[in-house]
């Protein structure tokens, strides 16, 4: 039922797909998103605009733009401004800049496209890119590409390159004239100082990288997860300039971010109590999850950072990590399998959730 909700020949598998066809659903462990849930203030705001519907969202994407860029950019935010579009998720953007990478591609033979040094990322960057007729290079080859596409931290590996490193692999990477997308949609979680680690506040990189080399850096963001709306569908890409950003508005169609949206994105960046419970509780709760999974079996390996919002689990053999699927969806508490998409056949990916939560998961692997 779940996998016929996808159309395998156009489309790439993905988590959250389950909770509506189970009778005893409790909790979705197959997404990434804030064990919190939506943040009640910016959801209000957003039921609040379902009383607008009969009205355009504003094209501009104001004031919600604004607000977006001073939580980026705490006190600097009209500097940046013209930098950074809004879009229906991360999705729509992800096309947008292939679309642009592709059209400025000046070479005989297809572009080349690969992705981070991981074995394995979110797919939908290469989805666009086999779309768009890119040739898709192995992850781990020297060889430069016209574009370069990286999850950081990466989801589903939970692997991460801090910023100094990060810069070092874009320069080795990408060929001269070529385009970067790097995603840190889960890079808010690192730290409350997550800013400081990130390509969002690396203005002379990106400036230096077009300058220099004609490369164009662009950083993507799902907001989706972070604060728990993956319903809702809001996305951001930070462009390298504002010429940038205006060719990006050039092809992206008209209110492609709807009303309810847009005001969920003015109230949500303001909400910093949400936030403070996120840093103060998700380490502690990914370490019981840890601590529970290994209880089950010592053998599995644990991938990923200690701040991040789920857990890789390397359960050693398909067959474990395919009846663990099974065990969990018949408790009502769904997993990521690691096999449809990513073909990492012995794991899964858990999301962090309440003890509570957690401890409905295990009871239900506790035959493995």
């Amino acid at each position: 039922m779940v996998q016929s909700v996808w159309d395998a020949n156009t489309q790439t598998f993905h988590g959250g797909q389950e909770h509506s066809f189970l009778d005893n659903f409790v909790e979705d462990f197959s997404v990434t998103t804030n064990y919190l849930g939506t943040p009640q203030p910016a959801l209000q705001a957003a039921k609040e605009a379902m009383h607008d519907i009969h009205h355009y969202p504003a094209a501009n994407q104001e004031p919600a733009k604004s607000c977006l860029a001073e939580f980026l950019w705490p006190g600097q935010a009209m500097s940046h401004h013209g930098r950074l579009l809004l879009g229906n998720g991360a999705s729509e953007l992800i096309d947008l800049v292939v679309r642009i990478c592709l059209k400025n591609h000046t070479g005989t033979e297809p572009p080349t496209w690969k992705g981070g040094p991981w074995n394995v990322q979110y797919q939908e960057y290469q989805r666009s890119a086999n779309t768009n007729g890119f040739k898709v290079l192995p992850p781990m080859t020297v060889d430069r590409a016209n574009m370069v596409c990286l999850v950081n931290p990466c989801n589903p590996t939970g692997d991460y390159m801090s910023i100094e490193p990060l810069k070092a692999w874009i320069k080795a990477n990408v060929k001269t004239g070529g385009t970067v997308i790097v995603d840190e949609s889960m890079q808010p979680w690192v730290s409350p100082d997550f800013r400081a680690d990130s390509l969002i506040s690396q203005h002379d990189f990106a400036k230096e990288m077009w300058d220099d080399e004609k490369v164009s850096v662009y950083v993507m963001h799902s907001w989706t997860k972070i604060w728990s709306c993956t319903g809702l569908r809001v996305g951001s890409v930070i462009c390298p300039s504002d010429d940038h950003g205006q060719a990006l508005r050039k092809i992206q169609v008209p209110w492609s971010v709807n009303g309810p949206a847009l005001k969920f994105v003015e109230a949500v960046v303001k909400d910093e109590a949400y936030l403070k419970e996120t840093w103060d509780n998700t380490t502690r709760l990914r370490a019981y999850l840890v601590d529970q999974l290994l209880g089950l079996n010592a053998s599995w390996v644990i991938h990923g950072q200690a701040c991040l919002s789920w857990v890789w689990v390397d359960m050693g053999s398909q067959e474990v990590a395919d009846k663990a699927v099974a065990l969990a969806r018949a408790a009502g508490v769904p997993v990521r399998s690691g096999t449809p998409g990513y073909q990492c056949l012995s794991f899964v990916r858990v999301a962090v959730r309440l003890e509570s939560q957690v401890d409905v998961l295990i009871a239900a692997w506790r035959s493995l």
